[in-house]
C-alpha cells in the first residue's frame, strides 16, 4: 500500500514538473543543466522539481552498487613505470594502449576464470574483461588487482566507463588534469569521476564514439 502511494506520488510530481517546464520564451538553459522552475512555481515545489529532475538525469541512481563497482580484491593497479613526466612518450603517444594490452590468449583464461567463480552459468557475452585503472592512463595491463568482470548492460555500464577513460586520457594528455589525479579518481569511485568529468560538454568536446573510438 505504502509502495503503490510512493509510486502514485511519484507520478503526479513528473506529470506536475512537466506542466511547470519552461516555455520556448523563457531563458535558454545550457546544455547538461537542469532547467530552471517557471514563476508559476512555488518556492517549495521547484527545490522538489529540481531536485527529481536531477535525479532522472543522473545515469548513476546507485541502486546496486555491487555490480556497477569492482569487488574489493580489485583494488586498481598502475604501471609504475609510467609517469607524468613520461606521458608524451607513452601512454598519450598514438597505439599506446593497443601495443600494451594483453592478447586475447593471455586474458581469456582469465575473463573464464572469473566467469567460473562469480558469474557461474551466465553468458561470456554479458561481461567485459575490464582494467579498472585503463591502460591508457597508466593501468597495469597483466596485474589481477586491475582486472574484474564489468556488465555490458544495465545501469553504469562497461560502455559508459569506456566513454570515462576515453574523456579522462584526453584530459590528462592535455595536461588539464593530472595523471595521478586520473587514476585515483577512476580507481576510488569510477561512477564518482563519470559525474566529475564525462560530462556533456567534454563528451562533445571530444567527439566521443562509443563504438568508433580506441576502448581501455
Amino acid at each position: 500500500m505504502r509502495l503503490q502511494a510512493f509510486l502514485g506520488g511519484l507520478a503526479l510530481l513528473i506529470a506536475m514538473a512537466f506542466w511547470y517546464r519552461p516555455t520556448d520564451d523563457k531563458r535558454a538553459v545550457k546544455r547538461g543543466e537542469v532547467w530552471t522552475c517557471s514563476a508559476a512555481a512555488t518556492h517549495d515545489f521547484c527545490d522538489a522539481v529540481t531536485g527529481l529532475s536531477k535525479a532522472v538525469r543522473n545515469p548513476f541512481l546507485r541502486v546496486d552498487r555491487t555490480s556497477i563497482l569492482p569487488p574489493r580484491d580489485t583494488p586498481g593497479a598502475v604501471d609504475p613505470s609510467i609517469t607524468q613526466a613520461n606521458i608524451g612518450t607513452t601512454i598519450c603517444r598514438p597505439g599506446y594502449a593497443r601495443s600494451a594490452r594483453p592478447a586475447f590468449a593471455v586474458t581469456a583464461p582469465v575473463k573464464r576464470r572469473l566467469m567460473d567463480t562469480q558469474h557461474t552459468g551466465e553468458s561470456f557475452a554479458d561481461y567485459e574483461l575490464d582494467h579498472l585503472i585503463p591502460i591508457s592512463l597508466g593501468g597495469a595491463p597483466l596485474d589481477l588487482r586491475d582486472l574484474w568482470l564489468q556488465p555490458r548492460r544495465g545501469q553504469a555500464n562497461a560502455a559508459d566507463k569506456n566513454a570515462l577513460a576515453y574523456v579522462l586520457w584526453r584530459l590528462v594528455c592535455e595536461r588539464r588534469v593530472p595523471l595521478r589525479t586520473a587514476q585515483q579518481a577512476i580507481r576510488h569511485d569510477w561512477t564518482k569521476a563519470y559525474d566529475t568529468y564525462a560530462t556533456p560538454e567534454n563528451m562533445a568536446r571530444y567527439h566521443f564514439r562509443h563504438r568508433q573510438e580506441e576502448r581501455d
